[in-house]
């Protein structure tokens, strides 16, 4: 006698070893979105986590130094921290004006010059968070897409079944909630992460700012402004 598997009888194995093109090809492109999304996470997660500590150690250092020359000795141990490029942008106006005047005769000057440096860092911070925002809005409409292609399947299946019978709609309905549970599932953590160093991004934005005014002020203090 042939046996006819139940409802309960399937698996989520057995759902994906049967799935038809268009769901199939919709939860590849979902994978394929998780998948960077999470090397953006961890790469990200990474950088931001190296960039903190070592702005930690050379605002230390920065604020210890007794000039600015001496600072940018220090400089060169944290080259991984966005307050070290601002300064390098802010020291070498500085350099500029001491060696064509004698004296900071432009303070505006260094101030666009510590702000374009600020600008440059928080570009670079940026990168990559367009694609998890764009994974975080897009999967879930992909999955949608996915959900609604099981479920005119389904009713395909209950057509040509000719009743009424939970079998004929069972493999439509099942694709449709594995795409939007994989919809899901890359969405939501590109969401969070995103958020999160949406966060970390600005604070570190806010040292930068506050690090522009430490400078100046050692600035004028260390060539008479």
């Amino acid at each position: 006698m042939h046996f006819v598997p139940t409802l309960a009888d399937i698996t989520l194995w057995d759902i994906l070893l049967n799935l038809r093109p268009v769901p199939l090809a919709v939860i590849g492109i979902l994978i394929l979105f998780s998948l960077l999304s999470w090397t953006i996470v961890f790469s990200k997660g990474s950088a931001f986590s190296k960039a903190r500590r070592d702005n930690r150690s050379f605002l230390r250092a920065f604020r210890k130094a007794p000039s600015l020359e001496a600072v940018a000795l220090a400089s060169e141990q944290y080259t991984s921290a966005p307050l070290v490029a601002v300064f390098d942008f802010g020291y070498g106006e500085v350099e500029r004006q001491i060696k064509q005047r004698g004296a900071l005769v432009n303070k505006p000057a260094i101030e666009r010059s510590l702000q374009l440096g600020i600008s440059e860092e928080v570009t670079k911070l940026e990168i990559n968070m367009s694609w998890l925002a764009t994974v975080a809005s897009v999967s879930p409409f992909i999955g949608l897409f996915g959900t609604v292609w099981g479920i005119i399947d389904a009713f395909q299946g209950l057509g040509n079944a000719g009743s009424a019978s939970l079998r004929a709609v069972a493999p439509g309905i099942s694709e449709a909630l594995v795409t939007t549970a994989i919809g899901l599932a890359a969405a939501i953590p590109a969401a969070i992460f995103y958020n999160i160093f949406g966060t970390r991004i600005k604070e570190i934005g806010t040292r930068m700012e506050d690090f522009a005014i430490e400078f100046q002020n050692l600035a004028e203090r260390d060539f008479g402004g």
